[in-house]
């Protein structure tokens, strides 16, 4: 069969596909440490996924796997129903990625960044420069050199260079990183308003609250493994957890918490301990407590 023809089937097999990432015993070892470790991981396509875990447990490592940066040393993976390596090319064609952090040359423009990536990729890419650099935010710092960027319009201009190949998968490895609540924010809608394009979205982060927030399921690795993963719904339905408040007059505080909904409230020798419901907790502001 020639090539054209397998390039052809190989298409046809990937647009049926309902996967946009999918791992069976994806295995990555370094001499006797195992950072990724028979990992079963499938992404839905459509939607933003959060792969969760601790700064060590192999998510950086599991992207890299993912992409070819590293070789895995056993199981299979396919990207938007391409198997890779395989079908690395066709796969990578449609994929953007932020691995670690963005990294550009800080003595050109954002503009012209983008302009040397764009000239790598296939011809349209150019004409997506400025489209990009409007989705992200970044129009009127454009023309700016990189070494005048803060953290978060450097991660909003490595979103932009994803963005130039057209991608209907994006992979940010923690892309909250190094941002204040205000880049979060932002980071969080534009994620979403990709979602929302039908574009799929995996993020690794160590944040859980952001990924309560940011996306529709979830994987939670620990150690290089998946111990748990699906839709945030159902993962959190029917769990609790116990936040531990120091305060200075913890009677105060219980006498301003009676009656809410935030939970159960108990009075510690420390301050409070308050046992919440799985969800998003909305918590009176420490100046509301202080003012008490």
């Amino acid at each position: 069969m020639s090539g054209a023809v397998l390039d052809k089937v190989s298409r046809r097999k990937a647009a049926d596909s309902p996967w946009a990432v999918e791992t069976h015993g994806l295995t990555k070892r370094f001499g006797e440490s195992v950072a990724v470790n028979s990992v079963d991981l499938r992404v839905p396509r459509g939607c933003a996924f959060g792969y969760l875990g601790p700064n060590g447990a192999g998510k950086t490592t599991l992207i890299r796997v993912l992409l070819g940066l590293t070789r895995a040393d056993a199981g299979t993976m396919s990207l938007l129903g391409y198997a890779v390596p395989r079908h690395r090319d066709l796969a990578l064609a449609r994929v953007g990625a932020i691995v670690d952090e963005p990294r550009f040359h800080g003595h050109l423009t954002g503009r012209q960044n983008l302009q040397i990536l764009a000239a790598a990729r296939e011809p349209a890419a150019r004409g997506r420069i400025e489209s990009a650099l409007d989705r992200v935010g970044l129009s009127h710092r454009a023309d700016d050199r990189v070494t005048k960027y803060s953290m978060g319009m450097r991660q909003r201009l490595g979103v932009a260079a994803c963005l130039l190949g057209d991608p209907q998968l994006l992979i940010l490895d923690e892309p909250m990183n190094g941002l204040d609540p205000a880049g979060m924010h932002d980071m969080r809608e534009m994620i979403q308003s990709f979602v929302a394009e039908g574009r799929t979205v995996v993020l690794s982060s160590h944040l859980l609250d952001e990924v309560e927030r940011t996306c529709d399921a979830v994987a939670i690795v620990d150690r290089g493994k998946v111990i748990r993963q699906g839709p945030i719904t159902e993962l959190l339905a029917g769990t609790s957890i116990e936040v531990e408040i120091d305060c200075s007059t913890p009677e105060a505080a219980n006498t301003l918490l009676a009656g809410s909904s935030h939970g159960q409230v108990t009075v510690t020798e420390q301050g409070l301990a308050i046992a919440l419901a799985a969800g998003r907790i909305a918590m009176p502001s420490p100046r509301s407590i202080e003012s008490s």
